[in-house]
């Protein structure tokens, strides 16, 4: 009990700089987060270039590319390029994914997508992280190749809304659903940089972006979708329809 209480003083010490370093990370961790806001929040339009990659166990089995537009308030659009031209859009309620070469499109509510672009529409709507993360925090396990980047750990809030107002309140804190997602962003600009989404059974998907323009112009009619004539419309989720753009077994949470 003695030498307890002679080694309290250098316990006490070492408890207080653990908790002095992971208050400051936090810190940190919030000020990227709100750079990361601002920069987006202020523009009514976005574009990039965007990478889509798959990967099973750590091996890419897929990778798409094309461009990607946002326009407030929660309209996407995401031309995909190659290895094959599709669609996907966000017309604000629907969301759209046309296969040309299929002659299909699969068309869901935007509230009850599990397609894990439909949480991106953030970047055009209201700008909140919180909405999606019920928590924010440093990866330290996860290094950028550009020491420009920091990578951020995103805990998702339950997918369920009465589980995600319980997650919201103080007592509910950590009530998410155990899932959590990586983004990347320039720690100076706070330009998104990359997304990792991961799933327990070690299907991974990736969507990497570049050369961002804040308020294009851009025509409006880019984020309506009028099926062609001749072209079959099928109700559903995508990712229940196995499209393109939807990593089997991660389901993300939809918009409000």
């Amino acid at each position: 009990m003695v030498k307890l209480a002679r080694n309290l003083p250098m316990i006490v010490a070492v408890a207080g700089v653990f908790f002095l370093a992971v208050s400051a990370q936090a810190q940190k961790a919030g000020s990227l987060v709100d750079r990361f806001e601002r920069t987006y929040r202020s523009s009514r339009t976005l574009q990039a270039r965007f990478l889509e990659r798959y990967l099973e166990n750590g091996k890419e089995v897929r990778s798409e590319a094309g461009i990607a537009y946002f326009e407030r308030p929660g309209r996407m659009r995401w031309e995909y390029q190659s290895p094959e031209q599709n669609l996907f859009v966000i017309d604000g309620k629907w969301s759209w994914f046309y296969v040309p070469s299929d002659r299909t499109v699969t068309r869901v509510r935007a509230k009850e997508s599990s397609d894990w672009r439909t949480p991106l529409a953030l970047l055009a709507g209201e700008m909140r992280v919180s909405r999606i993360c019920a928590s924010v925090r440093l990866d330290a396990a996860s290094e950028s190749p550009d020491p420009g980047n920091v990578v951020l750990r995103c805990e998702l809030r339950e997918s369920d809304p009465k589980a995600s107002s319980r997650a919201a309140s103080p007592e509910g804190a950590q009530g998410t659903d155990g899932r959590s997602v990586l983004f990347e962003l320039n720690a100076t600009t706070g330009e998104l940089r990359r997304i990792l989404v991961s799933d327990p059974g070690g299907v991974q998907v990736e969507f990497r972006f570049a050369d961002w323009l804040f308020n294009p112009p851009l025509d409006a009619a880019m984020f309506h979708f009028a099926p062609p004539k001749g072209v079959a419309v099928v109700d559903g989720d995508l990712a229940a329809a196995g499209a393109s753009g939807t990593a089997s077994g991660l389901s993300p949470l939809g918009v409000n």
